[in-house]
């Protein structure tokens, strides 16, 4: 399948080192499968002033074979997952995971229940109206060697 990864650069060697911590499932290479998603993501470096680009990569579907975890929706798992993650709490290892991305208005409801300005039922009440959109993390450096293949890269 062809998947995207939003970057201010080129990255025809992606690689889990150079991740940031705290990150929705954890320090790895995030990509989607959506294209206008990766897009859109790519819009906040450009208004940073830099460069845009959109990393094309094929992954090949024996990914699926390896210790993977799939959020199918916005749940109290999902929100356990992300809020460990994101506070570097200690998790269950995987080697990739893919659910729905924290994005903005998501974001805003994640962050009221982090600081305890709403309760975890209220928050899982606002996010089940939510549509998950989409995010696969590659966790371990062997996946991305094995399975992902750089395509090319277009400048935004």
């Amino acid at each position: 399948m062809i998947v995207y990864h939003s970057s201010y650069m080129i990255v025809d060697k992606p690689d889990v080192l150079h991740s940031r911590e705290a990150l929705d499932f954890g320090k790895g290479f995030y990509v989607t499968v959506l294209h206008e998603q990766a897009v859109r993501y790519a819009e906040r470096f450009k208004l940073r002033g830099r460069k845009a680009y959109l990393n094309v990569y094929e992954l090949n579907d024996e990914w699926r074979k390896e210790n993977i975890k799939v959020f199918d929706s916005y749940n109290e798992e999902w929100l356990d997952f992300i809020a460990a993650n994101r506070k570097l709490m200690p998790v269950e290892h995987f080697d990739a995971v893919e659910g729905g991305v924290a994005n903005d208005r998501i974001f805003r409801t994640v962050e009221l229940y982090f600081a305890e300005e709403i309760s975890k039922e209220d928050a899982l009440k606002r996010l089940k109206y939510e549509k998950p959109n989409h995010q696969i993390c590659l966790l371990n450096q062997r996946l991305i060697d094995k399975y992902l293949t750089y395509i090319r890269t277009e400048e935004l």
